[in-house]
């Protein structure tokens, strides 16, 4: 039996003799289906193409566990660290021994949690890899896109530590279960936010945006990204990390300002259109 992950979102499925015959994720209207078709690797596989874990820190208290070359989506795992436990927030489509101890070194991993389906990568692996009590927290509303069943999995509705000091918030948007991670002890005690794509940052690395899909340039409406902003600005922070990228200061205000500025665009508001 082979545990089986999508090569195009790198998400794990279940250890089944044959690969589905196709990845629900990426059939979804938020995802994509390659050209050529369904693709699906294995874990050796990805160790025999070179694949490997590195991790590094980003500031104290926080670290990055990701592949050193893109896999799938290609998110960055980030590794939150407290006296009572870490949280691996949305690890990659891989592990190898490696990489288990490098984290093992940092305090290993008490809870596994993502912003939405499409980051969930080896969750599953990675909680097995440590063991009891590490659990993969999957937000309730968005438990029908789980698609490697297991034990370690428990659902939240309402927002809860999964370790002490950091939060997982549900705002919705992107997915109707789609989260933060609230990390007030970070930067410095001025906070941080680990958003995934719940919101994800702009090429200028001062705007942020919100979309029901990225790749197939599905807008969000005005009303969801309002209520999105409007959860988010209920919590403080400085910092934010999402898949890709960072803002180091001013988070707080570039999220107010940009997504109050899509929420205008989306309603056509003549404020925005005077130059098109």
């Amino acid at each position: 039996m082979t545990v089986w992950t999508c090569a195009t979102c790198a998400i794990e499925h279940p250890d089944t003799a044959e690969p589905p015959a196709v990845c629900a994720i990426c059939a979804d209207e938020r995802q994509w289906v390659p050209e050529g078709g369904q693709r699906w690797t294995t874990r050796d596989e990805l160790a025999a193409e070179g694949y490997r874990i590195t991790v590094s820190e980003l500031e104290p208290g926080l670290h990055a566990v990701e592949t050193d070359h893109r896999l799938g989506i290609g998110q960055r795992g980030l590794l939150v660290r407290t006296d009572a436990g870490n949280l691996l927030w949305e690890p990659p489509g891989f592990i190898d021994d490696a990489g288990r101890e490098a984290v093992a070194a940092l305090g290993g991993v008490a809870a596994v949690a993502s912003s939405h389906p499409h980051l969930t990568g080896s969750s599953i692996q990675w909680a097995h890899a440590f063991g009891a009590p590490a659990t993969v927290w999957v937000a309730a509303a968005d438990a029908h896109w789980v698609r490697r069943p297991d034990p370690a999995i428990r659902l939240w509705s309402d927002d809860f530590e999964p370790v002490p000091g950091v939060r997982l918030v549900r705002c919705g948007g992107h997915f109707p279960g789609s989260a933060v991670a609230h990390w007030a002890a970070g930067a410095h005690g001025r906070g941080v936010l680990l958003t995934g794509d719940t919101v994800t940052i702009g090429a200028d690395r001062a705007s942020v945006g919100i979309m029901r899909s990225y790749p197939n340039f599905i807008p969000m409406p005005a009303r969801v990204t309002r209520r999105v902003r409007d959860t988010l600005l209920q919590l403080e922070f400085d910092r934010l990390y999402s898949l890709f990228h960072s803002i180091p200061t001013d988070a707080r205000g570039i999220v107010d300002r940009s997504l109050t500025r899509a929420a205008l665009w989306a309603e056509d508001d003549p404020a925005t259109t005077m130059d098109t």
